[in-house]
């Protein structure tokens, strides 16, 4: 993807490190790394002290480096949540009560504005949420074979949503080289797509909607010829994923019995 932005994960690295790579994490059977999502959202959404939530993303963060996996990528990838979250929950981290951080108070037509160490703690703590869901979905991606996951997807998920989910899996690739082959068209006419935002709105519109057309047109020409060799709305999964060993599933089980304890208990 070296004509679209770094700070949008590409599909094919993931897909390529999960086929191609062997790191410790690929070792692992994809149905306790599937289980154990679950249990780190249903843990980062009941867990209020931000410093767990910290110590969580850290054990993820841990996990995703220990697998060989590009760490410095990762930060790039981090751009998308962190905005989310800063759009988001930043205005509302400056409506906590509290001690103003440094003292500082910022005057505006609609009253006094500040930063506590409420706040503060407020919007840390749901970014490390975000972080540790998108590190730990990223980990899995990167760490288990599209044959495997079209297993567990086909198992887990009813029909046709299953099929749904794979087909929009082939779809992000169309869509991705459609969008490569009009980025390097505009490039190669002297165009920018950088340089000038607000001035180029009419460019990106059409490049947009360019980039959905033509990848339908795409898409449309792969499901035919995929009708030609026997497609029937069913896609054969060919792959078989063994069931976990019984030391995973002790692992999984203390998680999940831990992370309900704690909600019972705090």
């Amino acid at each position: 993807m070296s004509a679209l932005s770094n700070h949008v994960p590409d599909p094919r690295l993931i897909t390529a490190y999960a086929e191609r790579w062997d790191g410790p994490l690929h070792r692992i059977n994809p149905w306790t790394k599937v289980a154990v999502l679950p249990i780190v959202v249903l843990a980062v959404t009941i867990v209020d002290d931000p410093t767990i939530v910290a110590g969580i993303y850290a054990a993820i963060l841990g996990l995703y480096a220990a697998s060989g996996l590009p760490v410095q990528r990762l930060l790039y990838w981090y751009t998308l949540p962190v905005v989310f979250v800063v759009t988001i929950v930043g205005p509302l981290a400056f409506g906590e009560p509290g001690v103003p951080i440094g003292g500082l108070v910022l005057e505006t037509p609609i009253g006094s504005l500040s930063l506590t160490w409420a706040g503060l703690s407020v919007f840390l703590g749901l970014l490390f949420r975000s972080l540790s869901v998108v590190t730990y979905s990223l980990t899995i991606a990167m760490t288990t074979e599209y044959n495997d996951v079209a297993h567990v997807l086909g198992r887990v998920l009813p029909r046709p949503v299953d099929q749904i989910a794979l087909l929009t899996y082939r779809f992000t690739f169309v869509m991705l080289e459609t969008l490569e082959d009009l980025v390097s068209g505009v490039d190669a006419r002297g165009g920018s797509l950088v340089s000038d935002f607000w001035g180029n709105r009419q460019l990106y519109s059409r490049v947009f909607g360019m980039t959905f057309l033509t990848a339908i047109e795409r898409s449309e020409r792969l499901t035919d010829s995929m009708e030609v060799r026997g497609y029937d709305g069913d896609l054969t999964l060919y792959s078989h994923v063994e069931r976990p060993p019984a030391r995973d599933l002790l692992v999984v089980g203390e998680l999940a019995v831990s992370v309900i304890a704690y909600g019972v208990l705090a």
